[in-house]
């Protein structure tokens, strides 16, 4: 059983980089859904028009198309029940919820400062004015006047982390004894800056680093193995 997802890549196009589209390689993965990542750039809309929208990831299921991380989630657990389930009922959906949220909140709206010139300079050339524009127009300033350095990254991430690394202390994974759809939410954000940036983020005794290590390693490594930009 084959899904094809367009998944959005840099000028090689075997550096992927979208947080949204980690989360859902690692939940095909964690459900043992064969996926063909397919290689998409932000100049290629066109390709993805059948989905109504814009960005990745595009998952296709034969006839059925769907977009939005969460969205797609919910629905593989809904198409595939009697594989292992990445949102388990409602506290598991409370828990997936928020992971998502302080994802998005807390720790991509670090990244974002973080990488956005890693990202402008390992896109494809005929995507970086496009890049350019929207994300200005976007942020109200330039991305080198938005971009903060390695060293205030690290700093913004450390408060920002806080209660991850506090969860971490006591658990192995956000979901508890085994990863799930929350951890993913999270993990993807994480894939985002290792592979667009070879910047360190994250400090070796820090107990987000071992669960971003445990991470890597799920799934025969297949994260681990992803092709960076540097």
């Amino acid at each position: 059983m084959s899904l094809r997802m367009y998944d959005l890549a840099g000028a090689d196009p075997e550096v992927r980089f979208s947080p949204y589209c980690w989360r859902v390689r690692m939940a095909c993965a964690h459900k043992g859904l064969e996926l063909e990542a397919i290689a998409w750039r932000f100049s290629d809309k066109e390709i993805i028009a059948a989905s109504g929208q814009g960005a990745v990831p595009v998952l296709i299921d034969g006839a059925h198309i769907l977009h939005d991380s969460w969205k797609i989630a919910v629905d593989l657990d809904q198409r595939y029940p009697e594989r292992p389930v990445l949102i388990e009922g409602e506290q598991g959906r409370a828990l997936a919820s928020f992971a998502r949220h302080f994802a998005q909140t807390a720790i991509s709206a670090v990244a974002f400062k973080a990488v956005i010139l890693d990202i402008y300079n390992n896109i494809h050339e005929k995507d970086r004015a496009y890049f350019r524009k929207s994300r200005e127009e976007r942020i109200g300033k330039s991305l080198e006047s938005f971009a903060i350095s390695e060293d205030e990254a690290r700093v913004q991430l450390r408060i920002a982390l806080s209660p991850l690394r506090a969860l971490l202390q006591e658990q192995s994974f956000i979901n508890g004894a085994k990863p799930a759809w929350a951890d993913y939410c999270v993990f993807g954000s994480f894939m985002w800056m290792r592979n667009v940036s070879s910047k360190t983020f994250l400090s070796e005794d820090d107990p987000v680093f071992a669960w971003r290590e445990r991470m890597l390693d799920l799934h025969h490594g297949m994260a681990r193995q992803s092709k960076r930009a540097v």
